[in-house]
């Protein structure tokens, strides 16, 4: 590492070096709400082998003769819903807490994002972090609960990238966070904060966290046991005991047996049941999306009030607040350690 000035004959090439930098990266999002765009992001997204763990000679055929055939329009419409004058919400935001990260450590490092699928990607922030000189990198997936088809496959395109270079940076990769009591803290102040701000009193929160297959459990990957700590310390964090709080999963795909209960079956059994007020957060997602503001926002508000519910509220992420900024400042300062 280059910790002292360099001395260089003034024809030596130019030379960027020692500094210090932090990646965010997100999942990703489509360039625009089109089909063409969505097709390319989620044949991008849906040919990772960490997240499709089908054979390619079985799967393949699939994505490029069906689900890409009839997807991507479905898909377009529901980001036409949710698509901001700023463009995409997730990128939007994501650019937010890369600002807000960038004032908050200041000039001694360089933050930056990017996203697994789509663009920025991955390989280019590296090597732009590496040509300004960024000899020390942060790599910081931002996902709270560790997937082998989330943080995994995040650590697996930056080392796609690292193998390509010659002068490589030191590397250190943000651990999963689900139960850091500065995220549970962040957490219930945030939410809690939102429940108080409504004009009804929620009867139920339910607690929606990304769904997998059921096999990943059985093949040993801890996301489900992660979400379902981030709900128990959650829920004893918020201090409600008369908020009965429930666990769900959600954006299910394909045939194969999910995580469950599902968040959609979920939601159309309390309001069968009898509840009339219900609220519904996302502490796995770091910023809003198209999973948080379509899938939740506006489909689960139709699911619970189609089966007789009559108040709904879909809480905001953390996004670029100050609760989320400042567990994310803190984190990341802890993994920086040693190096500033």
């Amino acid at each position: 590492m280059t910790r002292i000035p360099s001395s260089l004959p003034a024809d030596h090439p130019r030379v960027s070096s020692g500094k210090v930098g932090v990646l965010l990266v997100n999942l990703g999002t489509p360039d625009a709400p089109d089909a063409r765009s969505v097709r390319r992001y989620l044949k991008e997204f849906l040919s990772d082998r960490r997240v499709v763990e089908i054979p390619a000679l079985a799967w393949q055929p699939i994505l490029r003769g069906v689900i890409l055939n009839t997807r991507p329009k479905r898909s377009a419409r529901a980001y036409a819903e949710v698509w901001t004058d700023a463009g995409s919400p997730l990128a939007a935001i994501t650019a937010a807490q890369t600002a807000a990260l960038q004032e908050r450590l200041g000039a001694g490092v360089q933050v930056a994002y990017a996203m697994r699928y789509g663009r920025p990607a991955i390989g280019a922030a590296l090597q732009a972090l590496m040509d300004d000189g960024c000899e020390r990198i942060l790599l910081a997936p931002l996902y709270p609960q560790y997937s082998a088809a989330t943080t995994a496959t995040v650590v697996d395109k930056a080392a796609d990238t690292l193998r390509t270079m010659r002068w490589q940076p030191a590397m250190r990769t943000l651990p999963p966070y689900h139960d850091d009591p500065v995220y549970i803290d962040a957490l219930a102040a945030d939410i809690g904060a939102q429940i108080d701000a409504l004009d009804f009193a929620p009867e139920v929160l339910v607690l929606s966290f990304h769904g997998m297959p059921e096999r990943t459990l059985l093949l040993g990957d801890p996301y489900h046991c992660h979400c379902r700590k981030t709900a128990r310390l959650l829920e004893a964090a918020l201090r409600r005991p008369d908020l009965r709080i429930e666990t769900a999963f959600q954006s299910r795909f394909g045939r194969a047996k999910w995580l469950e209960p599902a968040t959609e079956t979920l939601l159309a059994e309390e309001a069968r049941n009898g509840t009339r007020r219900l609220a519904i957060a996302a502490p796995g997602f770091a910023a809003d999306c198209l999973e948080t503001l379509e899938e939740l926002g506006i489909r689960g508000r139709a699911q619970f009030e189609g089966a007789g519910g009559e108040r709904f509220a879909a809480l905001a992420c953390l996004n670029a607040g100050a609760p989320g900024m400042d567990m994310l400042e803190t984190i990341v300062r802890r993994e920086l350690a040693g190096w500033v």
